[in-house]
């Protein structure tokens, strides 16, 4: 504990890291200011013709899907009894917490009256609306996770009886948070079954919910790998023994669960395409793209994962993760971008400006300095002194 403070504490300020994040939020506040002075039109390219553009696809879709680690992780050490992973409960939980939060921060720059996103909740419930059931999912689960996080919170804090109460309700809060995940990762696929003449037919498939809800969670394993891999190398000083030990057990047994999802996911989308008739489109540029996504970020990074867990070979496993978390960004950005609007001529389709993709560069470094302030002060890779006999 001691050695964790006095890291804390003899940490520079001026770093290289630090100075480029501060000159990204003072861009990213002037744009936040922009946006919300002049208008959705004026910081984006976004048009009536393409009204979702990376805010949804990266921010939104890429960012649902690669907080998946938590309800992955929480359901395989609480309901599988794979106790030997608790060490990436927290970090995943955090993850995916801070995932959610900065997703729903994301979606107040692209609604165009983002004061009014509680209106179908307060006003007028659209109960037969798919983005009606995303929503309330995804508000939901905000608020599981924020429960499942907070015992870290309350031992920081000193709240020893409210987190007595809290963690009474780990289990119950896990299933919420799985029948949530499940509900909301496939009805985000679901929201382009209503765009069948937009999406080009190598994406866009009756079976889309399945797809989208099968890769969260090889993108959930893949995350937690990925995570951990980034805390081991920048917060190894605030680990306690058990996370250290647990370092390369984890990367094997989430390694081989991902080799096997990403199995069933390609096999999936090899069943889509049959089912569906779109053979013919394999033939096409189209088609050289979809086969560059699934072979090398489904195919490559299941062989890697295998390879990896079969010779107890991390590295092989932690490339995999990171060519998994690449082709979930790939999939959900050829989903909501790049194939959206195929047939349109290449003048008219949409590309983000420059200052969208700033905005998504603020956003994404807010997240990384809030991760950092808490695994820093909070017991997310170790445990409290005063909580060790309580885990």
């Amino acid at each position: 504990m001691t050695d964790r403070i006095a890291a804390l504490k003899s940490r520079p300020l001026l770093t290289p890291f630090n100075i480029f994040a501060a000159i990204i939020l003072v861009i990213g506040a002037f744009l936040t200011f922009k946006r919300f002075t002049q208008g959705i039109g004026a910081v984006s390219n976004l048009t009536d013709t393409h009204p979702w553009g990376i805010w949804i696809g990266f921010d939104l879709l890429t960012g649902v899907a690669l907080a998946a680690g938590g309800y992955v992780t929480s359901a395989a050490v609480h309901i599988f009894g794979k106790k030997e992973y608790h060490s990436a409960i927290r970090p995943a939980i955090l993850t995916g917490f801070l995932g959610y939060s900065l997703v729903v921060f994301a979606l107040l720059y692209d609604v165009g009256r983002p004061w009014k996103l509680p209106y179908p909740f307060l006003v007028s419930q659209g109960v037969t609306s798919v983005m009606f059931e995303v929503g309330a999912c995804v508000m939901l689960y905000l608020t599981v996770l924020f429960l499942e996080f907070s015992p870290a919170a309350l031992e920081w804090l000193g709240l020893s009886k409210i987190r007595k109460t809290v963690v009474r309700l780990t289990m119950l809060l896990t299933i919420l948070g799985v029948i949530l995940s499940t509900l909301h990762q496939s009805s985000l696929g679901a929201l382009f079954l209503l765009a069948p003449s937009k999406l080009h037919p190598l994406w866009y498939s009756p079976y889309l919910p399945i797809f989208f809800f099968v890769s969260s969670i090889a993108a959930g394993l893949s995350m937690v790998i990925f995570e951990s891999t980034m805390a081991h190398k920048k917060f190894e000083i605030y680990m306690d023994d058990r996370h250290k030990q647990e370092y390369n057990p984890v990367a094997f047994g989430f390694g081989r669960a991902a080799a096997l999802v990403l199995a069933a996911y390609f096999a999936c989308k090899v069943f889509g395409i049959a089912l569906d008739n779109n053979w013919r489109f394999l033939f096409t540029g189209w088609g050289a793209w979809f086969l560059f996504e699934l072979s090398g970020f489904v195919l490559l990074p299941c062989f890697m994962y295998s390879i990896g867990v079969r010779d107890r070979n991390p590295k092989v496993i932690r490339a995999a993760s990171v060519i998994t978390v690449l082709g979930i960004m790939l999939n959900r950005l050829n989903v909501s971008v790049i194939a959206f609007n195929y047939h349109v001529p290449a003048d008219e389709r949409y590309f983000p400006s420059i200052m969208e993709i700033g905005i998504t560069l603020f956003i994404i470094t807010i997240g990384i300095l809030v991760y950092r302030f808490i695994v820093t002060r909070m017991p997310v890779l170790y445990k409290h002194p005063d909580y060790e006999d309580v885990h």
